[in-house]
């Protein structure tokens, strides 16, 4: 009982699958000692598993295998039974090593051999048969001075008897089989502790009078009384020992109960430490020590002063499985979908969404903020938290707003590696437009040139073209298989039906697909005219963000509608055949990537589609995995780009709707200089100094700018939940101007208003921020849609323009007009809608700023990604760079 105190408490918490046996093999011995185990741990209420690894198993799968075990926090103790018994080469050593040395229970690795070998008894695990017969010497009274001998020097035996006996103060001799004189040494004795695998080896006149005789050792001897012709021995001979010793062990029956009992004890003993630094749903993970400089230096000199920990070891802290980790160098790694499987029954953490106010060209700080949030909820108030960004694109890299993810000492570092090629997402996006566009000039230039009789000969497989032209045109037709294409008897086919197999007409103007580079032209089928839009405002790019998983994002690759026939009939990747080649190139895309915060706060950076032109989101799957990871306690802060009638409303409406996730708070960005724009300031110019409006106290002009934010909390209560408004604040901002603010934010339905400083401070300058967001969590709440998916594509159109932006009315353009027709006719008209629209104001006039009123919204386009699953409509003169051009349906 005293062994096993506080075994309640562990199995309250619920643990109790606590030790695994790991085998390889199926020797009957083995097996043997494997039920007594099992056995054993069942009497004591340890809930033991058996993994058995065939006798094919190689070392590679067997390290991997232990790898899983150590990993997995509801096992306490791994055994690996010995020997392996592989038809292939095991090394033992490295096998018994890979066990984790904190559930080593067995102590047969280096690191605990090597701990008791000092001395540090309380900080490793004694192996179970030295420790058993260290247990039974004990009862027999005082160890120290005592002559202790040792026969054997095994790893598992006589090394560590030979320790433990010496830390308990005995003075120790080690015999082996080159030792002379054995009896002599033996006789002088008090503790004899025998392993030296020999039947019956040493004698009972050898022994001191009243000695304690420990025999290890297990033998078979011939015996024709047994059943099976054999006996069990030991290496003492037993009748002739029991005479003169004073304690002696039997065999069988002796040690090894010991043993089994020992082991039970280091199992109970490990989930004991386990309990002492255990907290259920809370991670064991470290968080840097920031040190604000003042005066503070630039983005890039404070994330060069950090160096941050290892993938793996951040990886291990979040609960994530090696397995699941797919490192790119140290800093930076791809987690694989199957983590979200493995954590599929794990209740979600609490969702935060940071949107902001519309911005300045500079941007309003809603990255800067949601990094700050994070290293707050995490580093400062001890919760479960991780951020998930958007990857930034070339534009933010090189362009006027400084450091691409974050600033100050609110970054995701190392702060080239994500601002540059990060894990190669982008670069998977830009080859895989290339390859539609490229497949979709070879196709044209092909059926240009060649006569319906080759084409068909060709997709009929009824002879293969020998010139280097034909060879290359075979390359793209032979990708239609007739099972695609429902021929199951090319003999069967009609004239009349042959065509429609063979040709797919495309109409070179009606190109809709995304290439690498805004004035990249396709080919000699393009103007100059008209330019394609960039790989970040493409299609692919909100197909990725969109996914729920590589199946669904290979789904919605093949609907992507990428060019018009000459008839009107809708040209998908399906029908190029190159749908599955492209869910190959994004195979990897799909995994978000895992990186850090300066304070060590976990951060998935993931997709980067625009929200004036697509939604504005970071993925589904890196919230959806990051949800998993936090637990129920914990909190996952996402953002929404841009102001909040376009990011946010977008994250509502099309990207919740999408992951069926429903956020818990909403956090408004808003800065005192940018309000100050909106209440009437001078124009901010990007590359210029801030006029001086900005830096000197103006309150007129802020109250004037409250109007704004008041417009932008209305529409973010639009969707039912609590709103916190974070005010990031700049050195310049006077306490009069943050105590309007607040004033103005309360007034106007904000559930609390909160300065923060994280730019300059870190988390430790959001905490109030932090603490706002975890009350306002606990608050009834439900969410809602801003539209229901059933009504006319117009009617969802001016829900939005009239609720987000304040317009009047809509006006749908001529060619809105056909495409409202168009798409509802085709069955389009339950998809969501994504506006396409300056994020410079709320009106469709990007010099318009505060809160326009009186204007009528113009449409004058309306697209259909049906691979994203939305119908974006062009919004005044705002350009996606993507090819225009009228849809007609087929006749």
């Amino acid at each position: 009982n005293q062994n096993f105190t506080n075994w309640g408490q562990i199995v309250f918490l619920g643990l109790y699958r606590t030790v695994c046996v790991f085998q390889v093999g199926d020797r009957d011995d083995s097996n043997l000692y494997i039920s007594m185990k099992l056995k054993a741990a069942a009497e004591i209420g340890i809930n033991a598993s058996h993994v058995r690894l065939p006798k094919t198993a190689t070392e590679d799968e067997v390290l991997r295998r232990i790898v899983e075990v150590n990993e997995n926090l509801e096992v306490h103790g791994l055994i690996v039974q010995l020997p392996l018994d592989s038809i292939n080469p095991m090394d033992t050593e490295k096998v018994t090593n890979a066990v984790a040395p904190e559930k080593d229970v067995d102590g047969l690795t280096s690191i605990n051999a090597g701990k008791l070998s000092r001395g540090d008894l309380g900080d490793c695990f004694i192996p179970c048969t030295p420790k058993g017969c260290m247990k039974l010497i004990s009862q027999t009274g005082e160890v120290a001075g005592k002559n202790a001998v040792v026969i054997g020097r095994s790893k598992i035996v006589g090394a560590p008897m030979h320790d433990l006996l010496l830390w308990s103060h005995a003075t120790v001799t080690t015999c082996h089989s080159k030792t002379t004189d054995l009896a002599a040494q033996v006789g002088r004795a008090d503790i004899l502790v025998v392993g030296a695998g020999m039947a019956e080896m040493v004698k009972g006149e050898w022994l001191k009078e009243g000695a304690v005789v420990i025999d290890c050792g297990i033998n078979h001897i011939p015996d024709d009384s047994k059943a099976n012709g054999m006996r069990v021995v030991g290496d003492v001979h037993y009748p002739s020992a029991k005479e003169k010793a004073g304690f002696i062990t039997p065999v069988p029956g002796g040690v090894g109960p010991m043993t089994v009992a020992m082991l039970m004890e280091n199992t109970v003993q490990s989930a004991k430490r386990f309990l002492k630094t255990y907290q259920p749903g809370k991670w064991n993970i470290s968080y840097a020590k920031l040190k604000p400089q003042k005066p503070q230096p630039s983005d890039a000199a404070i994330a060069h002063s950090f160096t941050p920990k290892t993938i793996g070891r951040l990886a291990r802290e979040v609960g994530l499985f090696s397995e699941e980790v797919e490192p790119y160098g140290t800093t930076r790694a791809k987690v694989r979908l199957e983590a979200l499987n493995r954590l599929k029954t794990q209740p979600n953490g609490k969702y935060l969404v940071v949107t902001g106010i519309t911005p300045t060209p500079l941007g309003e700080g809603t990255t800067t903020t949601t990094l700050g949030l994070a290293q707050a909820l995490g580093a400062h108030l001890h919760v479960n938290s991780f951020a998930c960004v958007r990857q930034p694109s070339r534009g933010s890299n090189f362009g006027v707003k400084g450091g691409a993810v974050g600033g100050g000492y609110c970054q995701v570092i190392p702060m080239e590696e994500v601002s540059l090629h990060l894990t190669s997402d982008i670069q998977a996006v830009m080859a895989a437009n290339s390859l539609v566009v490229d497949t979709i000039n070879a196709r044209v230039l092909c059926e240009s040139t060649q006569s319906d009789k080759v084409i068909q000969n060709i997709i009929l497989d009824q002879y293969y073209l020998v010139s280097l032209f034909q060879n290359l045109f075979q390359l793209f037709f032979t990708l239609f298989t007739r099972k695609r294409l429902g021929i199951e008897k090319p003999e069967t086919l009609k004239p009349e039906d042959i065509y429609r197999f063979i040709r797919l007409d495309i109409d070179p103007e009606t190109k809709t697909v995304c290439i690498f580079a805004r004035f990249y032209l396709i080919n000699s089928f393009q103007t100059p005219s008209k330019q394609l839009s960039g790989y970040v405002a493409s299609e692919m790019m909100a197909v990725l963000a969109l996914s729920t998983s590589l199946g669904d994002m290979t789904r919605r690759l093949a609907r992507m509608v990428v060019a018009y026939s000459r008839k009107g009939k809708p040209v998908t990747t399906e029908d190029l055949g190159i749908s599955g080649v492209l869910a190959t190139l994004m195979r990897d895309a799909v995994k978000p990537s895992l990186m850090q915060t300066m304070e060590g706060t976990p951060v998935f950076v993931h997709t980067c589609p625009l929200s004036d032109i697509a939604q504005g989101n970071s993925s589904i799957l890196a919230d959806q995995i990051a949800l998993k990871l936090v637990g129920p306690e914990g909190f996952v802060v996402t953002e929404a780009e841009g102001g909040a009638e376009l990011g946010m409303e977008k994250f509502f409406d099309i990207k919740c709707r999408s992951s069926g996730l429903h956020p818990d708070v909403v956090v408004m960005v808003a800065s005192v200089p940018a309000l100050k724009m909106h209440g009437g300031g001078p124009a901010v110019t990007a590359g210029s100094a801030m006029p001086k409006e900005y830096s000197a106290e103006n309150l007129t002009l802020l109250e004037n700018g409250c109007n704004h934010l008041k417009r932008q909390l209305e529409n973010a209560r639009a969707f039912g939940l609590p709103v916190v408004v974070a005010i990031n604040t700049f050195s310049t901002d006077t306490d009069a101007e943050l105590g309007l603010v607040c004033e103005q934010a309360k007034l106007a339905g904000a559930l609390e208003v909160v300065p923060c400083s994280h730019w300059a401070e870190g988390g430790a300058g959001a905490v109030a921020l932090g603490q706002a967001v975890q009350r306002a969590a606990e608050t009834p709440h439900q969410m809602n849609f801003l539209y229901d998916l059933e009504m006319p594509i117009d009617d969802k159109i001016r829900v939005i323009a009239k609720s987000m932006y304040g317009a009047d009315d809509v006006e749908l353009l001529p060619q809105a007009q056909k495409k409202v027709a168009l798409f509802s006719k085709q069955g389009l008209g339950n998809l969501p809608i994504c506006m396409a629209k300056t994020h410079l104001s709320l009106s469709h006039d990007p010099e318009r700023k505060g809160v326009p009123t009186g204007f009528t919204l113009p449409i004058r386009d309306i697209h259909a990604n049906l691979g994203a699953g939305f119908l974006y409509p062009l919004v005044g003169t705002v350009s996606t760079g993507a090819v225009t051009h009228s849809y007609e349906p087929a006749q």
